[in-house]
């Protein structure tokens, strides 16, 4: 069970916006993955738990930030219902989405799992809805993936295989890169790996 601490950032200006300490493992229905945010000084600023099917499909998501809550699951495309601080007006929503996605590294793994790309695969659109900070607001948006490649590293534990895909918004042309190994990000705009205390599991 891979246990460790992101490292979140403004990925224009570099500004810190906190850290991530979570775990994820494998299931006997998929992948779950649990964390809670902090801000740069360690106060508590939300949490993520995500689990998702042996397709990539996400079964339940459950978001907290700046007191907003966030539960999702895959239906009818995405379905999710958002409850604001005061708990008395939560609204219910549905696109005929693929995902979710957010700030949390944890979607670009589930994504990562969704699509299972190879590196002959064409660049594959994914249409998602994201939860935008602070307060969760949803926002559709259009992406497109490829796996451009794939390399084993050498580490202590054995052969550590990295993926690199490169993430395409549509409505910007704006492109970035991500690296993956197994259920842990490595690297991505906004996000650096700083702890790890076990290997990755691999899918």
């Amino acid at each position: 069970m891979p246990r460790g601490r992101y490292s979140l950032y403004d990925p224009h200006d570099h500004t810190s916006l906190g850290e991530e300490h979570f775990h994820c493992a494998p299931g006997p229905s998929g992948w779950r993955y649990v964390s809670r945010t902090t801000t740069p000084s360690g106060d508590p600023t939300g949490s993520v738990d995500l689990a998702i099917d042996d397709l990539g499909r996400p079964i339940r998501l459950e978001l907290h930030a700046a007191h907003w809550q966030v539960r999702g699951a895959a239906l009818d495309g995405v379905t999710w219902v958002r409850t604001d601080p005061t708990g008395t007006h939560p609204s219910e929503g549905n696109v005929r989405a693929h995902a979710f996605t957010g700030t949390s590294p944890a979607f670009l793994v589930a994504i990562s799992r969704l699509l299972r790309l190879t590196p002959d695969s064409p660049e594959t659109r994914v249409r998602l809805v994201a939860f935008t900070d602070p307060v969760l607001a949803p926002l559709t948006v259009d992406q497109s993936w490829a796996l451009v490649k794939s390399e084993a590293h050498a580490t202590d534990n054995g052969p550590l295989t990295v993926d690199e895909y490169q993430v395409s918004a549509l409505d910007t042309g704006e492109r970035h890169t991500v690296h993956l190994a197994g259920d842990v990000v490595l690297s991505a705009p906004g996000i650096e790996l700083e702890d790890l205390e076990s290997p990755p599991n691999l899918f």
